[in-house]
């Protein structure tokens, strides 16, 4: 729920230092606080002005802030008590009962023509037509600002980024802390040479981080970029952005990843929307489909799908093989930790979906994808 977990890091951190002023903290608590704000205004991003000088001209730019094809509310009308009581009370909801098994990954020498490795929430190495995308990388042990505020890993990172493969492109939904993470970026940017292909506006983030400006292709929806034999397009979601109290000021995306032959379709973070029948009527049928399943819950319903939705969203766009994201690694809502994938992959034997459920850390070729369930052990 990022309305709570993204503005919550920092409401904390503003009310912690501002406790600290009026009560007279200790010198153990002033540096605890100074390490919570370290980086802080750094990782918040670039100004509203530096993203405006892309924003404007753009079909989804009104008015200072970018807006979805449909009317999408963040939150539905409800009693703000209602959703403090269910974060006071939700107890252990939403984390595993044990350890998360993890794998490590093995890489060929030379990228595969369809293979998937899922290192956790919505980061994923994709292998097609011989080159590699990597798409919302996400490598810190919490999803802030603030390297002590916010919320944690519910597993370990699978493998370090050292243990990465050279990538040919690094693809980004939107820029919640949970998909675009200061420090992985600039541990990409020392690895290699890969563009940082993004949404509107999430680039002069990027260009504040130190992000070399040849490097960064930013795209409306519709628009397009080749990076070497990939067709990289940017599409429609239904979502929202923000890294800080003020929302809306650069584009959230899905993305189509079209190689010569094989096509795959990243929702990124998205709620339902009528578009994806359109995505795939325009780009599919796709081989793969990479789409979020957690973090729902029907105050937000506009902004999340639940799993039932990314089964008939899988539909909408042609989809061979489904690989449910955006669950397992931060507990981000209210519901249990493995409610999503159970409920896809009972959603999924009614429509005749095929699914593949990595443990996160596991790389599998799309031919020959994981059928066991090792989730049911900690549910």
């Amino acid at each position: 729920m990022f309305l709570v977990h993204q503005a919550r890091a920092v409401r904390s951190l503003t009310a912690s230092v501002l406790r600290a002023t009026l009560v007279g903290a200790t010198t153990a608590g002033m540096g605890l606080l100074a390490r919570a704000a370290w980086g802080l205004p750094t990782a918040l991003g670039a100004s509203r002005e530096d993203i405006e000088q892309v924003a404007d001209g753009s079909p989804q730019f009104a008015e200072g802030t970018f807006h979805n094809a449909q009317p999408s509310a963040l939150l539905r009308p409800a009693n703000p008590a209602t959703i403090v009581a269910a974060m006071l009370t939700r107890g252990s909801a939403g984390t595993p009962s044990g350890p998360v098994p993890l794998a490590v990954p093995e890489f060929p020498t030379v990228a595969d023509q369809l293979a998937v490795t899922w290192y956790g929430h919505s980061s994923v190495l994709i292998e097609i037509d011989g080159r590699r995308v990597l798409v919302d990388p996400v490598w810190s042990e919490r999803v802030s600002p603030s390297p002590l505020i916010g919320p944690k890993r519910l597993h370990p990172v699978p493998a370090g980024l050292d243990t990465l493969p050279p990538v040919d492109a690094v693809l980004i939904s939107h820029d919640h802390y949970d998909h675009l993470d200061l420090p992985t970026v600039r541990a990409l940017v020392a690895r290699g040479p890969a563009p940082f292909v993004v949404p509107l506006g999430v680039g002069a983030h990027l260009r504040s981080w130190g992000v070399p400006a040849e490097r960064v292709i930013e795209l409306d929806w519709g628009g397009q970029a080749r990076v070497r034999e990939l067709t990289l397009t940017c599409t429609e979601a239904r979502h929202f952005s923000g890294r800080a109290l003020t929302r809306n000021t650069t584009l959230w995306s899905s993305w189509v990843i079209a190689g010569p032959q094989h096509g795959v379709f990243f929702g990124g973070d998205t709620g339902y929307t009528p578009s994806f029948a359109e995505i795939g009527a325009r780009f599919g049928p796709f081989n793969l489909t990479l789409l979020p399943i957690g973090a729902y819950n029907d105050q937000w319903p506009d902004m999340h799908m639940t799993p039932e939705e990314a089964v008939r969203a899988h539909g909408d766009l042609g989809g061979g093989l489904l690989v449910p994201v955006h669950w397992a690694t931060f507990n981000l809502a209210f519901h249990e930790w493995s409610e999503p994938v159970h409920r896809l992959i009972t959603e999924a034997r009614r429509a005749d979906v095929r699914v593949a459920v990595p443990m996160p850390g596991e790389r599998f070729v799309v031919s020959t994808p994981p059928e066991r369930d090792w989730w049911t052990a900690i549910s």
